[in-house]
């Protein structure tokens, strides 16, 4: 089988005048024989930089997709109301800007709209803060709940983290060579728009350059999925930004198949510079802060992006009730209980 990923290699790192594009079908050969580790080592590492340098298409990205739900993790559905919000996020983590991504889930999820995420260790490229981190830290740590009771906890508190080193250990065979080639390659895209949950869904996924999220949209289409968001978000994250226009794709059966939306933040009286990330653990305790209704300048950028989430997860009429929402399930001490909850049934599990 190393003879035929050599024959995709040489497609993809012919140069740039010279290489070709691979079809749905060979993509998705492509990443399995990586994941399996049939390809070898030399040629793996060859193929992650290469398809980089060349920039992966729509099928190609389509077809790693088809092998991500292949041989991927996957959570059992539950029954809920609402479909289950797929919060995805860059795995190499943020190092720049304050991750709103688990308080937003907190509060979505104490509004009764469940939220999946996924995510790893630190990782290269970044080797940003992860979101397994920032769980730990507010007493909540996924990497000892095992695949079959993810489901459990998502229906029990609404909330669930496919952990990939316990769960996808193939997918996690290949961020060592993320490390050696030096750059973030195209899976890396894969993971913001691969969904582990078997039920009705809503995916989001972050992204910074145009041409990526052209790429997700329509990938994301080739796979039949209609209903997703797509944000211009913190460091490639879902986080909605405060200091310039958040710039929103929504995929939607009706009453149009793509819409563009601009949020600006004055608009709302949410205009400001985003919370920087300082450490750990005053990560920490300016998370507790928030739950505990403490003043502290990270509430409001809860509000702006949980008030989003909670406006398209169809628990509020308009981005304002969603803020005010937020404010209200805050204030009264819901999402700290809904914390509470969490742990305690992250423990039982």
């Amino acid at each position: 089988m190393s003879l035929v990923f050599r024959n995709l290699l040489k497609k993809v790192g012919s140069g740039a005048h010279t290489h070709q594009d691979l079809t749905r079908a060979e993509a998705a050969m492509a990443l399995k024989l990586m994941l399996e580790q049939t390809a070898t080592p030399a040629q793996i590492g060859a193929f992650l930089i290469a398809h980089r340098i060349k920039r992966p298409t729509t099928a190609e990205m389509a077809g790693m997709l088809d092998t991500y739900q292949e041989l991927g993790p996957k959570v059992a559905a539950i029954e809920s109301a609402s479909p289950v919000m797929i919060l995805s996020q860059p795995y190499d983590g943020r190092d720049r800007t304050f991750p709103l991504s688990p308080l937003t889930a907190l509060v979505l999820a104490s509004a009764g709209i469940p939220v999946l995420q996924h995510g790893g260790d630190r990782m290269p490229t970044k080797e940003g803060v992860p979101l397994i981190d920032l769980w730990r830290a507010l007493g909540v740590d996924w990497s000892r709940v095992p695949l079959e009771q993810v489901s459990i906890c998502l229906a029990k508190a609404h909330l669930g983290f496919v952990y990939l080193p316990r769960h996808f250990p193939a997918a996690q065979g290949l961020v060592p060579y993320r490390e050696q080639i030096g750059k973030r390659p195209p899976i890396a895209t894969l993971e913001l728009i691969w969904n582990p949950y078997q039920g009705a869904s809503h995916l989001v996924a972050g992204f910074v350059h145009p041409p990526t999220e052209t790429i997700i949209r329509d990938a994301l289409y080739l796979h039949g999925v209609q209903e997703f968001t797509t944000v211009k978000g913190l460091e490639g994250s879902c986080d909605l930004p405060r200091e310039r226009t958040a710039i929103i794709g929504l995929g939607r059966h009706q009453p149009e198949p793509w819409q563009r939306l601009r949020l600006h933040p004055q608009d709302y009286g949410m205009n400001s510079s985003n919370i920087p990330w300082t450490t750990l653990s005053e990560a920490g305790e300016a998370m507790q802060q928030v739950l505990t209704g403490e003043p502290h300048p990270l509430t409001a950028s809860v509000l702006w992006n949980s008030g989003f989430y909670l406006w398209q997860g169809g628990k509020a009429a308009t981005l304002t009730e969603g803020m005010a929402l937020s404010q209200d399930l805050l204030c009264s001490g819901t999402v700290r209980q809904h914390c509470q909850r969490l742990q305690a049934v992250v423990e039982q599990l």
